[in-house]
């Protein structure tokens, strides 16, 4: 795809997916910025695509990489949630003991290998299924498989030693 080709499918296109992905969400920055990742995603794939089918293809990206923003919220808040300690039903031993373990994980999963740590966090940040996580990355499941139990197998060396 050349530059300009670009230039011509983002002329035409960007305010419908923008609008599409608003509709969704209700929230004008966050579609825009969604908009933009769609293209960018597009541009940076070089992706094959019939002429006819260049608004179903970018419709698929943006509402792809909507999901996995909303997945990303959803599990936050929910970790977020879970994570505070019931400070009315712990001691102050349980809650600091609570703390280290908290930052002990953060910090082994900081110095975890970077292909291990995007496989981790793509499956249990977003949810993502070991296959969705192949496709996205253009790894075979079993890559898949043999990162994730590094990175757990690295979690449990790291965590608290």
């Amino acid at each position: 795809m050349t530059k300009e080709e670009f230039k011509n499918i983002f002329n035409l296109n960007f305010d419908t997916v923008r609008n599409y992905i608003y509709y969704r969400c209700g929230d004008a920055e966050l579609a825009t910025d969604v908009a933009q990742d769609a293209f960018l995603k597009l541009w940076e794939k070089q992706m094959k695509y019939e002429k006819g089918n260049i608004k179903g293809l970018l419709f698929k990206i943006s509402s792809d990489i909507f999901i996995s923003l909303y997945r990303k919220q959803k599990t936050a808040m929910n970790f977020h949630l879970r994570s505070k300690p019931q400070i009315q039903h712990q001691t102050p031993e349980e809650i600091m003991q609570f703390e280290e373990l908290q930052e002990s994980y953060n910090l082994a999963l900081r110095s975890m290998p970077e292909k291990q740590r995007v496989v981790f966090l793509m499956h249990r940040l977003d949810g993502l299924k070991y296959y969705e996580i192949a496709e996205s990355l253009d790894l075979s499941v079993k890559a898949i498989e043999k990162r994730m139990t590094l990175a757990i197998s690295f979690l449990r060396k790291n965590i608290n030693n």
